[in-house]
C-alpha cells in the first residue's frame, strides 16, 4: 500500500464521515430531545438533493440553487413537523416507525410523481471541477476538497451554537428535562419546529453536497439513513460531539474497508474469489465498529442523556 494511496483514502474518509455528520447531527438532535424516532431523515436528504439539482437547473448557478434547496427543505421539514410529527411525540417507538417508514413510501411515490423515475443529472460546479496538487504526486478533487471544508465549518456552527448560545442552552435543557424546561418558560413546541427545520437543512446540504457524487434518485435516503443511524449509536443519541466523532470513525472505517479489504484478501485468495468477499466484508466493518463500540460503551461514546 503507498503512501500516496493512504493519504487518498483518508481524504476519502474524512469527506465521506462529514457528510454523515451532517445526516446524523439532526437525527441525534431530534431523536436525543423529542425522542422520535424518525425514518423519514433520508427523506428529507432525498428531498434536499432533488431540489438541488432542480433549482441549480432553473438559477444557472450552483450556490443560490444549493441555498434555496436548504431554506425549501427546512420549510418542508417544519411542515411535517408540525402537521405529523408532533402528533407522534407521545406514542411509543413503534408507533413512530410505523408513521414514518409510510412517510418514506409518501415521499418515493410524490418524488416519481414529481420528477420521474429516473435518476436527475446534477453535474459538479465547473468551478471545482477540476483537482488540487497537495503533494508531489497526490491530486484531489477540489469538490470534495469543497464538500471537507463545508463538513468542518458546519460542525465548528454548531458546537458554538449549541454549546455557547442561548438556543443551545435551550437545546440541551429540552434535551436533560423537557418538563423542566417548560416549566421555566421555554417554548417546547416552537423549539422543536425550529430544531426539525434545521436539521433538515443539514439533510438538504448533504444531499446537495453528494448528489454531484452519486445518483440522484428515489430511494436514495434509505441507505445512507442506516448509516446514520450506525453514527447515532456509535456516538451517543443526543451528542453532537457524539455524532462528529462517530461520523468520521465510520467514514474511515467504511472507505478504508472498501479500498482495503480486497486488496489484502488478494494475497490469501485467488483474485475472483477476494473481489467477490472483499466488498461484503468491507460492507459489515461499520457495524462490526458499532458491536465493539457498544461492549466498550453501551450508551455511545458521549452519551447526553442522563
Amino acid at each position: 500500500m503507498s503512501g500516496l494511496l493512504f493519504a487518498e483514502q483518508c481524504l476519502n474518509g474524512l469527506q465521506f464521515g462529514l457528510m454523515l455528520f451532517l445526516l446524523a447531527a439532526g437525527l441525534t438532535l431530534v431523536f436525543g430531545i423529542m425522542d422520535l424516532i424518525n425514518l423519514a431523515h433520508g427523506s428529507l436528504y432525498m428531498l434536499g438533493a432533488y431540489l438541488a439539482a432542480t433549482l441549480t437547473q432553473v438559477t444557472g448557478s450552483f450556490l443560490p440553487g444549493v441555498a434555496l434547496a436548504l431554506l425549501a427543505t427546512a420549510l418542508v421539514g417544519m411542515l411535517l413537523e408540525w402537521s405529523v410529527l408532533r402528533h407522534l411525540y407521545r406514542r411509543d417507538h413503534l408507533s413512530q416507525v410505523l408513521a414514518t417508514f409510510a412517510l418514506i413510501l409518501i415521499a418515493n411515490e410524490a418524488t416519481r410523481a414529481i420528477w420521474g423515475v429516473q435518476p436527475l443529472s446534477f453535474n459538479v460546479p465547473a468551478a471545482l471541477s477540476g483537482s488540487v496538487e497537495l503533494l508531489p504526486g497526490l491530486s484531489y478533487s477540489a469538490f470534495r476538497l469543497t464538500i471537507i471544508a463545508v463538513g468542518l465549518l458546519v460542525a465548528a456552527l454548531l458546537y458554538l451554537l449549541i454549546g455557547r448560545t442561548r438556543i443551545g442552552m435551550l437545546v440541551r435543557a429540552g434535551a436533560s428535562n423537557r418538563a423542566m424546561a417548560t416549566a421555566m418558560g421555554t417554548n417546547i413546541q416552537r423549539l422543536f419546529t425550529v430544531l426539525f427545520g434545521v436539521g433538515a437543512a443539514l439533510c438538504a446540504l448533504a444531499g446537495a453536497m453528494l448528489g454531484p457524487l452519486l445518483a440522484v434518485q428515489v430511494g436514495m435516503g434509505e441507505n445512507i439513513l442506516i448509516l446514520a443511524f450506525v453514527v447515532v449509536v456509535i456516538g451517543g443519541i443526543g451528542s453532537v460531539r457524539g455524532a462528529f466523532v462517530g461520523a468520521l470513525l465510520v467514514g474511515v472505517v467504511d472507505t478504508f474497508g472498501r479500498a482495503f479489504v480486497p486488496l489484502t484478501l488478494r494475497q490469501f485468495l485467488p483474485p475472483a474469489l477476494a473481489d467477490a468477499a472483499g466488498p461484503s466484508l468491507a460492507a459489515i466493518s461499520i457495524y462490526i465498529l458499532m458491536i465493539l463500540v457498544l461492549l466498550w460503551k453501551p450508551q455511545g461514546l458521549f452519551p447526553s442523556r442522563a
